[in-house]
């Protein structure tokens, strides 16, 4: 292929029309519906936190450690505070315009893709729609979705990744490496997989000659292990124990099919598409790009596997090597919604019906499955349904700032509570969490001894005594007690706030 027609085909695939850019909108809000939205939820008990710490120095002034080491390393929680002070809208506003803005941001980098892969518009767009139905799809193995349920830096270093691999399919490597050095100051860990992948996509990209050199696996070998680790701790371990995807020898048996299937599948998509088709050729990009996907999956799963299962590297651990399944995933969905398209829907309205409705139902339903006690959408103003952040919506407005709290040490998983995080929406200090904060400590060794002791001190809480709470504000300084309402107030306490199944109260 010569270089005018390359320049041409390429100004002509960025001709992003209105009736296009309107099209991957209006999926963009059908996959919203379908993943719902759910602000403070799950790791955004620390992200947004962050956010509101960013724009509130005062917030936090007892825990702030257990989000802010981390942040360190990431542009995320300064850029989204940044634009709260840029546009002055209210941060729960701007956090939802920023989660739509990733979602289609994420959906235009497939469009592109698939653009590049597939000829015919109905064949890319089925593409663009397999992703952005199964966005909310879990991932076998590394407790992780496509993307999630709230604004998450990994959505926005992922749709970072997906213009670089358009940039290297197009030859323009310095665009591709602005874009992963930007995926990289937004979510270090994803960048690294999005470079690894890259390093193939390079190496075997369309009218380059194969030149088999040990190159690329270098590069992808060093750079999602470029770090210098603490040693470990019996802290340090107990809080890696919470984490189950840290240990694939734990795995069952179904999330090692999810991991050896696509690799399956990959690889009986390139021997078909290298034999080509009797009714025509997508060209060379759709082989090129599923035999990188290929050697990137076997090469990555190796590495993995290599850093996971042996106890003289669990310090790697928290680095999460496994979950490159995320990029390979979102990819293969690409590919294989592609093909569908090209020799199942073919242009047959009510295939693409029979398909596509029953998949986001049931996507839908599973996800009113997992969060059944609140709203499928927790918009800005919205009264809340969950009495849990109704609660935290009344601690945030009427206790102290500096206050300290304490509450069932597993709160996040109990009945109604949904995952929410009480630092995000409470807005308040509180001792460590087992789940949230154990995962933090994972990640950030230093953190580990006080994560311990904090949730130590809290073991039994279901049995606590007045002589309890008083040593837990004796020894840490707790001032207020987030309790079941049918808990009897105990003496040199008052509870202010009750509103059904639980109560607020405040330690004398």
């Amino acid at each position: 292929m010569s270089a005018p027609s390359q320049n041409s085909s390429t100004s002509s695939l960025e001709n992003s029309s209105v009736a296009n850019l309107a099209l991957l909108a209006v999926l963009t809000m059908f996959a919203l519906l379908i993943m719902g939205y759910h602000p403070g939820l799950e790791d955004d008990a620390f992200y947004l936190a962050a956010i509101k710490r960013n724009l509130n120095p005062a917030l936090f002034p007892h825990d702030a450690e257990f989000f802010r080491l981390q942040f360190q390393a990431t542009i995320f929680d300064k850029l989204i505070a940044f634009s709260v002070r840029l546009t002055h809208l209210p941060l729960a506003w701007t956090v939802l315009l920023w989660q739509v803005a990733a979602i289609f941001l994420l959906l235009h980098g497939c469009w592109r893709i698939s653009r590049r892969c597939f000829t015919q518009p109905a064949v890319q767009w089925a593409s663009v729609t397999t992703v952005a139905v199964l966005l909310t799809m879990p991932l076998p193995g590394i407790a992780i979705s496509l993307a999630d349920q709230y604004l998450h830096p990994r959505t926005l270093a992922t749709a970072a990744i997906l213009a670089a691999i358009v940039a290297v399919l197009d030859r323009r490597l310095w665009l591709a490496g602005v874009l992963l050095t930007v995926a990289f100051t937004i979510h270090a860990i994803m960048a690294s997989f999005g470079i690894s992948f890259c390093a193939f996509l390079f190496w075997n990209r369309p009218g380059l000659p194969h030149r088999r050199s040990s190159v690329p696996l270098a590069v992808a070998m060093v750079l999602p292990l470029g770090w210098v680790f603490e040693p470990a701790s019996d802290a340090w371990r107990q809080a890696a124990a919470t984490r189950g995807f840290y240990y694939p020898a734990r795995w069952h048996w179904y999330e090692w099919l999810g991991l050896i299937a696509p690799l399956i599948l990959l690889y009986s998509y390139w021997i078909f598409l290298k034999r080509g088709e009797p009714s025509g050729s997508d060209g060379k990009v759709l082989p090129s790009l599923v035999c990188s996907l290929l050697y990137y999956g076997l090469f990555q799963t190796t590495a993995g596997l290599l850093i996971m299962l042996p106890s003289s590297l669990e310090r790697l651990r928290p680095f999460e090597p496994m979950r490159y399944l995320h990029l390979l995933y979102l990819l293969f969905f690409l590919v294989a919604g592609g093909l569908m398209g090209r020799y199942v829907f073919d242009r047959r309205v009510y295939r693409w019906l029979l398909f596509f409705l029953p998949l986001g139902a049931g996507m839908f339903y599973a996800q009113r499955q997992m969060y059944p006690a609140s709203a499928h959408l927790e918009l800005p103003n919205a009264a809340p349904q969950n009495d849990w952040v109704r609660a935290f919506a009344w601690i945030r407005q009427n206790t102290p700032v500096d206050s300290l709290f304490a509450l069932n040490p597993h709160y996040v998983t109990l009945p109604g509570e949904d995952y929410h995080g009480f630092r995000a929406l409470a807005e308040r200090s509180a001792l460590a969490d087992y789940e949230k904060d154990g995962g933090m400590a994972a990640r950030v060794p230093r953190l580990a001894p006080r994560w311990l002791k904090d949730v130590n001190a809290q073991s039994g809480w279901q049995n606590f005594q007045a002589a309890d709470f008083q040593r837990l504000k004796q020894d840490f300084g707790v001032t207020w007690l987030i309790l079941f309402a049918q808990d009897e107030p105990r003496e040199a306490m008052t509870c202010p706030y009750r509103n059904g199944p639980l109560q607020v109260c405040r330690l004398y």
